[in-house]
């Protein structure tokens, strides 16, 4: 009796050992970015689940969407100071159409002034978000810049501009998407007021980030039907379980 309860004592150990080791290696592929994990801790059935897209995904099925569980969607519309994604227009209708909540977001270019930038969004959008979500802006690094940053004054005032001229002319504040070593080095502290679009895609956004968020980007390598003709993988993102949806909706609260 005594040598089977000491035999089960050491096959626990050696499993416990086995999971603990299965464990630790998981965390550092998902650190080393050579994994993803976060559909592990995200529950898809039970969240509200969304999508970014663009010209990338080329032709979109909004109503498609809509049935695999998609309940909003945030549409590329402008890059910098002169580009128009050229799927906007199209994606722009097609989702107001299908009565999918949907928003345009601008990919910040730290090369260009906030001021044209904020021209470009605004030609390409429109004025009238009646019925959508607030729009966003992307700040993120491209190209060199992650070896390269610039400046954060640079950063700080640019963005600034970019953000009051949109607030200007929506009468909302904008959402800022960004990642968490970005907003520690650049937003934090400066933009507190802005409603937080976080991305995360290897370990949980909890893991590297504490503040205040709506929106968690938790996958770039989502696979859904209702696109077509472009990238294989689509964006998903998940609302944050303490707020609601209509918190991001263009004059709500």
């Amino acid at each position: 009796m005594k040598k089977g309860l000491k035999r089960l004592g050491i096959v626990c150990i050696v499993l416990a050992t086995a999971a603990a080791a299965a464990f630790a290696a998981v965390f550092v592929l998902a650190k080393q970015k050579r994994i993803f994990i976060n559909r592990w801790f995200v529950d898809e059935k039970n969240s509200t689940i969304g999508v970014d897209v663009s010209a990338y995904q080329a032709e979109i099925d909004m109503n498609a969407l809509k049935e695999q569980g998609i309940e909003f969607i945030y549409i590329k519309a402008t890059e910098g100071s002169s580009l128009q994604d050229e799927r906007f227009a199209e994606n722009w209708e097609n989702a107001k159409t299908a009565g999918l909540l949907s928003s345009a977001y601008h990919f910040f270019s730290y090369d260009s002034e906030g001021r044209t930038q904020a021209e470009n969004f605004i030609k390409t959008a429109g004025t009238d978000l009646k019925g959508r979500l607030l729009p966003a802006v992307d700040v993120e690094y491209y190209g060199d810049k992650e070896q390269n940053p610039p400046a954060k004054e640079d950063v700080v005032r640019e963005l600034h501009i970019y953000l009051d001229m949109l607030e200007e002319a929506y009468g909302v504040k904008p959402v800022i998407y960004t990642r968490a070593d970005l907003y520690d080095t650049y937003l934090k502290g400066e933009f507190d007021e802005y409603k937080k679009w976080m991305s995360s895609l290897y370990t949980p956004l909890s893991w590297n980030y504490r503040d205040d968020w709506y929106i968690w980007q938790y996958l770039n390598r989502g696979e859904l039907e209702g696109y077509s003709g472009g990238e294989r993988y689509i964006d998903l993102n998940v609302l944050n379980k303490e707020k609601n949806l209509e918190e991001l909706i263009a004059g709500a609260g």
